[in-house]
């Protein structure tokens, strides 16, 4: 009974952790002290929140801004559908975080498969290319903005702990997507207009003017190679 009590209360101890990087942090220390069972338990968590991980530390989430209200500027909000734009998402974020994944490969999971480093050390050298593309890719003002907050003083940056690192990441990334629509938009919202002043000058006031633009937009985009040449623009994007 007093071993079942004490590995419910690593188990309890282990999930708390994970509700903030520094905690976290704290529980890896720990995990070349626990057996194979806590162990899983413990990568069962991990996958657990794995969609949370794959938002905020990849470019998924600038890509699935972009792909939604591109719909919005077509003006046609339910196509392709969100299973599509999520699925293009996913990929496009597979192919540009690809360099990141292999590297994870191969200096830390292929090493900690053969038994040549432990869980700790492999855990460490698969978060430096992670910290290294988000680096790359945070606006300075936004990192600043959360080193200030939390009050830490890093003399470089691979010192920057996660905790101000991956909010700092996320913003940046909203803010480029919005600052890639507005350009996005802009063709779009000028056709609009052209088309309203027509049917107003001709007096059919009682015709959605989103009715008639639709297909010169559809055209416009398309003879433009217009997903060609954005989803060079999003892959391009990242350093």
């Amino acid at each position: 009974m007093k071993n079942r009590l004490t590995i419910t209360n690593l188990v309890l101890i282990s999930i708390t952790y994970t509700v903030s990087a520094q905690t976290v942090q704290d529980t890896l220390n720990q995990l070349n002290n626990l057996d194979i069972t806590l162990k899983i338990l413990f990568l069962i968590t991990i996958l657990s929140i794995a969609p949370a991980i794959l938002i905020t530390i990849t470019s998924f989430t600038r890509i699935v801004i972009i792909l939604s209200l591109l719909r919005h500027a077509l003006g046609i909000p339910q196509t392709p559908p969100n299973q599509v734009i999520i699925a293009l998402s996913l990929f496009l974020t597979f192919f540009i975080m690809k360099p990141v994944f292999e590297d994870i490969n191969t200096n830390a999971i292929q090493p900690y498969l053969k038994k040549e480093i432990g869980d700790m050390e492999a855990l460490e050298k698969a978060k430096e290319p992670i910290k290294k593309f988000m680096l790359s890719n945070t606006r300075k003002e936004d990192l600043k903005l959360f080193i200030d907050i939390a009050k830490e003083k890093p003399t470089k940056p691979e010192e920057v702990s996660m905790t101000a690192l991956i909010p700092a990441f996320m913003i940046s990334e909203i803010k480029t997507a919005f600052e890639i629509v507005f350009v996005i938009f802009l063709p779009f919202l000028i056709i609009d207009l052209l088309i309203a002043s027509i049917l107003m000058s001709m007096g059919m006031m009682m015709i959605p003017p989103m009715l008639i633009s639709l297909p010169f937009k559809l055209v416009l985009f398309i003879m433009a190679d217009g997903w060609e040449l954005l989803t060079k623009a999003l892959i391009e994007s990242y350093k």
